[in-house]
């Protein structure tokens, strides 16, 4: 028997909490990649872009493992196109990660030393949204532990709830730097204007797809 059939044995979550331990790690990643940018370091920003990209590649391998090995006779607490359906979320998450990264290594972009920090905010802000989803995905053998209800259940939906929330900060504070970078487009470039406008976008997705997550293991919940 396989391991992965072993693990679904177990509990139906232990492999997408192993897979979406691997999209965290390449989207904390992006926390170094934005540091050597606004260090000029046009080399480290390739080479953390690379790791990166290695980092989305591992989640990849451990998603395609899932899908492939997920048992159809075996008896499921939970549907399995749930859970497939999670998996999709978890790696489109570690997918905008390595698309914000291939963004930065498209020219050396120059540094907008007045969007500096509210940047990093921003970045910041977006990665604990996935952060948090990531805490409610651990959550989820308690929840079966808990036939979905009860205090647990309470639990998950606050944190679902918290999610929202932080995602609802990160679009504020998107706005507000979208408008200051408009004020600056006769200061850049096309190109350069064009890219920062596409690579704001692109980390907002983060937050947006964490949010989405959340509300998908709230509707396993809501079904009970």
């Amino acid at each position: 028997m396989s391991v992965l059939m072993n693990l679904f044995r177990k509990s139906p979550f232990t492999p997408l909490q192993t897979h979406m331990e691997r999209v965290v790690k390449c989207v904390h990643r992006m926390q170094d990649l934005y540091d050597a940018h606004f260090k000029g370091d046009f080399d480290a920003v390739n080479q953390l872009a690379e790791e990166i990209s290695e980092l989305e590649h591992l989640a990849d391998i451990a998603k395609n493992e899932i899908r492939n090995n997920l048992p159809r006779g075996l008896f499921l607490p939970v549907n399995r196109g749930d859970l497939l359906e999670i998996l999709s979320l978890q790696d489109s998450i570690a997918d905008k990660a390595e698309d914000v990264a291939i963004l930065m290594t498209l020219k050396p972009l120059p540094q907008i030393d007045a969007l500096k920090e509210e940047m990093k905010a921003f970045m910041l802000k977006n990665i604990q949204a996935v952060e948090k989803a990531h805490e409610i995905i651990r959550e989820m053998d308690e929840l079966l532990e808990s036939a979905f209800g009860g205090t647990e259940a309470e639990k998950v939906i606050r944190m679902v709830e918290e999610v929202a929330f932080m995602e609802h900060e990160a679009d504020i504070m998107q706005h507000k730097i979208l408008k200051q970078l408009f004020s600056m487009e006769e200061e850049l470039s096309y190109s350069s204007f064009y890219l920062w406008i596409n690579i704001l976008q692109t980390m907002a997705s983060l937050a947006n797809l964490a949010e989405k997550l959340a509300n998908r293991v709230r509707m396993l919940l809501e079904v009970r």
